[in-house]
């Protein structure tokens, strides 16, 4: 197996890593290929714990990065990057510069393969849809010194999201009044599946790293065994482009073309 190959996760808040590509970052990880995580915020204004009262965003952040790099150590990340962005204002963060910040993470690790959030942010969470919007300008800016061989978008189709609403009951986000509820991908438009069975406890475990946030996922426990194989060894994904392959055949490995 090539030595060589590079996966980088481009991403909002601590816990992304886990519970959107915790999957194939262990998978990959495993198998030699280097993995790399880069984290837009320290995600601050998140939970603290069961009663809803914060310490204040400094304590939080400093908790949540602490969790960030116990969950990356337990999925095999090779290297975290934290760019230093306040929580839930990434999308009023100066456009070029956060691309630009980016884009040197791209020239200096040179991934043959990005994945980041989907145009919709998952459930229409702005720092999403930010980090998502910000990664393919990253990636037009860094090809002046490395090309990025393909693209990718985490996914789910209706299959896992319904096992993560049996957790979370249902996700939305409310954003300028307007209530924003997840989207689910019709299976046809599913580019990839990724088989991380084998790893999905290895996943699990780094979820229950971010323990200021287990007052949301204390659910995820009481999932049957066969949901919990769907939310973290069913991987899907949709290749937004590729230097290296194309059409409409469904992949089984992101790096299909590179090896």
């Amino acid at each position: 197996m090539p030595s060589g190959l590079r996966l980088m996760c481009v991403l909002a808040h601590p816990d992304d890593e886990s519970l959107g590509t915790g999957g194939v970052l262990a998978k990959y990880g495993r198998e030699g290929i280097g993995t790399y995580v880069v984290t837009a915020t320290r995600g601050e204004r998140g939970r603290f714990d069961d009663t809803g009262v914060s310490p204040g965003p400094e304590i939080v952040g400093r908790a949540r990065e602490a969790e960030l790099r116990a969950a990356a150590n337990e999925l095999g990340v090779r290297e975290v990057v934290l760019l230093d962005y306040l929580d839930a204002e990434l999308d009023r963060a100066d456009p070029a510069d956060a691309a630009e910040q980016i884009a040197g993470h791209i020239r200096r690790i040179r991934p043959h393969v990005v994945l980041t959030f989907d145009p919709y942010g998952a459930y229409g969470h702005p720092d999403h849809i930010a980090i998502s919007q910000l990664t393919l300008a990253a990636i037009v800016r860094a090809g002046d010194v490395h090309r990025v061989s393909k693209l990718y978008y985490f996914i789910h189709g209706a299959r896992k999201w319904a096992a993560y609403q049996a957790a979370f009951k249902t996700l939305t986000s409310t954003v300028d009044g307007t209530v924003r509820a997840a989207v689910a991908w019709p299976d046809w438009s599913i580019t990839t599946r990724v088989d991380a069975t084998a790893v999905w406890p290895t996943v699990w475990r780094a979820v229950q790293c971010h323990k200021t946030q287990m007052s949301i996922y204390k659910n995820l426990a009481s999932l049957s065994d066969e949901d919990q194989r769907v939310m973290w060894g069913r991987a899907e994904f949709y290749r937004v482009f590729s230097l290296v392959n194309g059409g409409r055949a469904q992949e089984i490995d992101l790096f299909e073309g590179l090896r």
